[in-house]
């Protein structure tokens, strides 16, 4: 594993798997950042979060393993998917793992959950009787 680097090629190709499909199957747009939040963890993944495109529709899971924080940012739109508890859950999810020393599985299991939360229904029918 490259210095620096808290993740093996397989823990990333695990990220980016739940990233995608949370994506895909939510319509929204899932990003993670592993890396320092500084003194105020919320308003720097707020920073980071208005960077990101189209952030009305992104969603952020930030997390500073050395600083025990982690925050997860919605916009206006993913907002609407994704309420105040739904991410706590996620959270929650995410916390436990990274007590047990697993970071990535934490943050694979808090992002699938978060999509799950997020996903739209399969629409059964479409016709109006």
């Amino acid at each position: 594993m490259p210095a620096g680097n808290p993740f093996t090629p397989d823990q990333h190709r695990q990220i980016e798997k739940a990233r995608t499909r949370a994506s895909a199957d939510a319509g929204l747009g899932f990003h993670v950042y592993v890396g320092p939040l500084g003194n105020d963890p919320r308003a720097e993944a707020q920073r980071l979060h208005a960077q990101l495109p189209n952030s009305v529709f992104a969603v952020l899971v930030a997390v500073d393993p050395r600083g025990h924080a982690l925050e997860i940012v919605t916009g206006a739109q993913a907002r609407l998917v994704l309420d105040d508890g739904s991410c706590g859950l996620a959270a929650l999810t995410m916390q436990t793992a990274f007590a047990s020393g697993d970071l990535a599985g934490g943050i694979v299991r808090g992002v699938n959950q978060l999509g799950d939360h997020a996903r739209q229904p399969d629409t059964l029918h479409t016709e109006h009787i």
